[in-house]
Parts: C-alpha cells; structure tokens; sequence
C-alpha cells in the first residue's frame, strides 16, 4: 500500500514504517522558536524539565519576528533575554529583527529542505509544507521537550487531498484556491489531518507557502504541497504514491475560480467576491507568511502601477523577509507601491496579531491579505477584518471598497 507525504517523512522520522493512527516517537530536523513564546520555553526548559543546553545547537533556529522591533520595554527586555540565551547557549542560528517572518526565512537560509520535520512554536509552522516538509507548531512545553531531546511524539495524521485541475484567470491566485480550499472543507474539515495540495507544479515555493499557511485554518496538523515543479532536492523516497490512502477529497477547477474573500469573523466565512456587495475598506494591509513575499508585492504593484490611492485609504505593506524586500527594491517593485501611496513597515509578523505596525481602531474595515480574521485579531474587537488575494487588495486600494482585479483592468 502507497504512502502519503505524512507517513513517508513520519516514517524516516521514527526510524520505521507507519501508518496513519500510529502513535510515534520521531527524531525532529529542526526547532523553531520565535520572539513571542522563547522566554516561556526557555523557562520551562531549565526549570521544569532540567535540561542546561539544547541538544544541538546547529539544528536550533530562533527568529524575532511577532514584535520587530519592539513595541514596548517590556518586549524590548524578552529580546534582550532571548538573545542572551541564544549566545550563552551558542546556538548558531538567530534571525534578529528586520530579517522576516520565520517560515519563509528559514526556507530562504536552506534550513528547511524537502522531506524534513520541523516543529515551531508558531502555529503556521505549517508553512514548512511549501517545500514538501511535514512542518507542524506546537505549544511550550512540546518545544522544550524537543530543544533538551531532539525528538518529540504525535500520532500520523491522516490526509486530506486537495486536488488542482487548469490554470488561474487573470486576477486570480493561489490565495483563491486556498480560501475556497478552506470555504469545501471548514475550520473543523481536517482537523489533526495532514492536508496534502496538488496539481499546481507551475507554482513558486512562495506561493505554495500561501496553501500550507491557510492549511492549519481547517484544523490541519501540517500541510504539503506535492513536490513536483520545486527546484530544490527533492530526495527520492518522497513522492506520490498512487496506492496512498486518504480520508477525504476534493477537486477545484481553478479555470473557473473566482477571487475568494473570508468575510469577518472567521476565516472559513468564504464567498465569491461578486456575491458579497460594495464594501468600503479603510485600510488594505499586504503582508505575512501566507501573502507578504516578493511576488505578492510584485502582484499589487502591478494593479498599482501609475496609480494612486482612493481618498482616504491607508495601504501598509509589511514585507514578509528582507530577501522579499531586497528583491522588490532592485526591480522597482518598491517605488511603484510607494508613488501609489503606500507604507513600507520592517519585514515581519507586522500588525498579523494585533501588537503593533498598524493595529486596527474600533469600526474600522481592513481587507488583509493575511491569513485570520478573528475577532480582535489585529487590534479593537470592533474592527472588521476581510480576507483576500494580493490582487484584491491593491484593487481595493485604489476604488475604497472591495474590488474584483479585472473592474480595474476593463477600466484602463
């Protein structure tokens, strides 16, 4: 019988063939650990489980990415803290501030390559998955455990397929699919299920990255997407097996998608852009690990191109690495968001939890390119957050209100 993507890396993990259900005890690649959640882990590290040193320095990646750079003393002192122990520790991997967002830094270093375990501390480790890694996030005292063992435990998931037919309409992208992937399947649709994508080979790591962010947004354990067309090595035992079992399926022709818009509160309240009415936004906000990377920019700018901002609109654009940001500079990507009147914040986790960077006021609307739309998420419990494509957003920026990309192109 064929294996999923979950059982095959599980099963190099734990040293032995298994199966979805099992419970295992797997050797991890990799610990990710960011700024928010370091102290707590580095407390119960020492104090709760006794462990003076991590078990490998090397395989130890600690990013300052949620609160970058510090937005009160408090937070500036929890850095400090972190970056004291990281050189008291020697650990060889630190991504201070302005480097990025972890998930796609750690993929742009080399750290992250196909067919490895990654656990985080974030819950969009997931994101891992743009590679074909079995990327997962997990609480405090997992972290730790992981950091003084280099191991950790979990049952195999099952899997949840995703299948992709055709090729996206003008104005139409991987965001699409992953909202209308979340709208099928629900918040609750895969839960502690490993969602694997296919059928989009044509697809760059960065937006694959948008499909295994939005993966953990139906309960998913991790999410993959199908390693065909990557140009990293893909390692041989790592491919699709036909016999693969999987408990669910389900198809989307994207020849046929229309741009997907999460209406407030929750992120699977999806519905086609034209089916949702006019409405006015106040702020557009591009950035994070599922929608901030370069050719995200590149999208926007495009819209955005000889362009200006509606009256009365804020756009912030957060990019989601310095790489991202490097690129969108040297090819002019940068100076069109900004003739268009946009704001440029640090390479980050930006405003996406509401701590910093553009948090939203009481009745405010944001249409985010991000990947939740919580309640309160991204400041007053009062604001009104829509999710959508980099298109949509640089498409809302210049009318005021939520705006399909082609009203736009028929205009021009």
């Amino acid at each position: 019988m064929g294996q999923t993507f979950a059982e095959q890396i599980l099963s190099r993990a734990a040293g032995r063939t298994v199966s979805a259900g099992e419970m295992v005890v797997v050797d991890v690649d990799l610990v990710m650990m960011h700024d928010s959640l370091s102290p707590s882990i580095i407390e119960t590290l020492h104090t709760e489980l006794g462990a003076e040193r991590v078990w490998d320095r090397d395989r130890v990646a600690v990013v300052i990415d949620h609160v970058a750079p510090a937005a009160t003393v408090r937070q500036a002192e929890q850095q400090q803290q972190v970056r004291r122990w990281v050189a008291a520790q020697n650990i060889t991997h630190l991504f201070d501030v302005g480097r990025g967002i972890s998930h796609p830094v750690l993929i742009e270093e080399g750290l992250v390559q196909p067919g490895m375990l990654v656990v985080g501390s974030d819950s969009h480790s997931t994101g891992y998955g743009a590679v074909t890694a079995f990327g997962s996030g997990m609480g405090t005292t997992d972290i730790a455990l992981a950091l003084a063992t280099g191991q950790t435990w979990l049952r195999v998931p099952e899997t949840v397929r995703v299948q992709a037919q055709g090729r996206f309409q003008p104005g139409v992208s991987s965001k699409d699919l992953g909202l209308w992937a979340t709208r099928t399947l629900r918040a609750d649709g895969a839960t502690y299920a490993s969602v694997e994508w296919h059928g989009v080979p044509f697809m760059h790591w960065t937006d694959r990255m948008t499909l295994a962010t939005l993966s953990i947004e139906v309960g998913a354990k991790a999410g993959m997407v199908a390693p065909a067309g990557l140009t990293h090595s893909v390692p041989e035992w790592l491919r699709v097996e036909d016999e693969a079992v999987y408990s669910r399926s389900i198809e989307c022709d994207l020849s046929t998608l229309e741009p997907q818009v999460s209406v407030p509160h929750t992120v699977d309240n999806v519905f086609d852009l034209g089916d949702i009415g006019r409405i006015a936004v106040d702020v557009v906000y591009l950035g994070t690990c599922t929608n901030g990377h370069h050719a995200d920019m590149v999208a926007a700018a495009n819209i955005l191109r000889g362009r200006r901002l509606a009256k009365g609109m804020r756009m912030i654009v957060v990019p989601a690495s310095s790489e991202s940001l490097a690129q969108a500079a040297a090819d002019g990507t940068l100076n069109i968001l900004l003739q268009a009147g946009a704001t440029i914040g640090t390479p980050g986790c930006g405003a996406c939890i509401g701590r910093h960077m553009g948090v939203l006021a009481p009745d405010e609307v944001c249409l985010f390119t991000g990947n939740r739309n919580f309640r309160g998420r991204m400041g007053s419990p009062r604001a009104n957050i829509y999710l959508a494509s980099p298109e949509v957003a640089a498409a809302t920026a210049v009318t005021g209100y939520i705006t399909h990309p082609g009203e736009l192109a028929a205009s021009s």
